[in-house]
């Protein structure tokens, strides 16, 4: 399989791959469970994966980000796939059960890519530097050119949110422009292809200024691009994420190069056993509150799962049968007067159906005084359904548009949650406080979308 790249196909099924191999489903079944892969899609998952990270690597040339904690989390990412590719996880499973620290991770993993993670925000002041960077790391790499470019402008000051909560403020915000920088990468390294993200709200931002004065950047820059609204629930994530996924390419490259033709999965045909989003909740212990705002709620360590791992989590690659260190179940604090209401909304929820309102709270309950201002602010996590409200940077101050559907516990989501609707792997290490790591898993495009995303891509290579 490894030698034909079949599992690249994406109409492969069990059956015919069976029949290449001269067997039948029943015998071939076997044969990769005795392999340690709960399914057929398991297996060629893992192939998939691997391909598309050594294919990766050969060409990463640099990640310019302005968060110091996200370029950490960047920096320690990269260390584990440096590790992997050698054969040293546990190294790296050493840092995660906290017996060497962060420095020494750096060290063992024996990583060069601190040049590679460029913590700077970009604008007139840095631009330069930035691309000079680039040109250095990819001299150093022996690479003369760049193929794809991926990326996006922060996008708050286009969502809808964002801009509620800017006001006036936002038709100033220097963040509105940052596009610009987008096309004059393109225009510096010339990519063949590059991949652009925002929020649904980047079309209609500026009243449609801002994609409009895209298109025409792009198009001055020798480009041709298609833009659509992608939902991450197509690709197998657990929630109903809008992206929008504009896809570009050299114009002499017409007829080569276009946007990919992405196909919508079933997680029915995937995943034959998934239920709900239960499923990617009940392995994880649950978590004890203190009344004492000071003390962490965490659970974290060695085998400190309460069930193995199931067919969503293996194929979403979340969580592998063997992965049994838990990292990130950690909650923020809340107090008795919003458990009392988390209480509330579970009831209204699980027995009715029906999302808690502000104005039906007990008013002794009620700390806000415009409570038309606050209908929404409490949610719980609809994990009997099939996928969830999208996770958003908001998470990072406000817990309680995201709370636990557990009754038993009465608290928000905890950070590993939240990464794993988000389908961020269990080995993934984030970088910073609570908060920060809240953060970067709201502004995150889920990797599962990536990955499937970034695999489409790599085919017009």
């Amino acid at each position: 399989m490894k030698r034909t790249s079949d599992y690249r196909n994406p109409d492969i099924t069990l059956n015919s791959m069976a029949t290449s191999l001269f067997t039948n489903r029943t015998t071939l079944s076997k044969a990769l469970r005795d392999l340690g892969y709960i399914n057929f899609n398991a297996y060629i998952n893992s192939l998939r994966i691997e391909d598309f990270i050594n294919r990766v690597n050969s060409t990463f040339v640099g990640h310019v980000e302005a968060d110091v904690n996200a370029c950490n989390t960047l920096k320690t990412r990269t260390a584990y796939w440096n590790l992997k590719n050698k054969n040293k996880l546990d190294i790296y499973y050493r840092y995660l059960k906290q017996e060497i620290s962060r420095d020494d991770l750096w060290n063992l993993a024996n990583i060069d890519i601190f040049k590679d993670v460029i913590n700077k925000e970009i604008g007139k002041e840095t631009y330069s530097s930035i691309i000079n960077q680039l040109k250095e790391n990819l001299k150093d790499k022996n690479l003369s050119n760049v193929d794809v470019i991926i990326g996006g402008p922060p996008c708050q000051a286009y969502s809808i949110m964002g801009r509620a909560s800017l006001g006036e403020k936002v038709k100033n915000d220097p963040r509105n422009q940052l596009f610009k920088y987008y096309v004059n990468f393109l225009e510096d390294f010339r990519p063949k292809m590059f991949v652009f993200e925002n929020v649904e709200g980047f079309y209609s931002a500026g009243k449609g200024k801002y994609f409009k004065e895209l298109k025409e950047a792009v198009d001055k820059a020798g480009y041709y691009m298609k833009d659509k609204l992608l939902i991450a629930s197509d690709f197998g994530v657990l929630q109903s994420r809008k992206r929008v996924i504009i896809v570009g390419w050299q114009k002499e490259l017409e007829g080569k190069c276009s946007y990919p033709d992405f196909k919508k999965i079933n997680l029915a045909d995937k995943v034959p056993s998934y239920s709900n989003v239960f499923d990617i909740l009940n392995d994880l212990p649950p978590i004890k509150l203190s009344s004492d705002p000071k003390v962490i709620n965490e659970v974290r360590g060695e085998n400190k799962y309460i069930s193995t791992s199931n067919e969503y989590l293996e194929f979403s690659k979340i969580r592998t049968k063997d992965f049994n260190i838990l990292t990130h179940h950690v909650a923020r604090f809340n107090n008795e007067n919003d458990r009392k209401i988390y209480s509330i909304a579970l009831d209204k929820w699980f027995n009715e159906k029906h999302r808690l309102k502000y104005k039906e709270i007990p008013s002794k309950l009620q700390k806000h005084n415009n409570i038309n201002a606050n209908q929404n602010r409490f949610n719980v996590i609809k994990a009997d359904e099939k996928i969830v409200n999208t996770i958003v940077a908001h998470i990072s101050i406000d817990g309680h548009y995201y709370i636990h559907p557990d009754k038993k516990q009465l608290r928000s989501l905890s950070v590993r949650e939240a990464a794993r609707i988000q389908s961020f792997p269990d080995d993934f290490y984030f970088e910073g406080s609570r908060t920060a790591t809240f953060k970067q898993i709201g502004n995150a495009v889920p990797p599962l979308m990536a990955e499937f995303i970034a695999i489409e891509i790599m085919k017009q290579m």
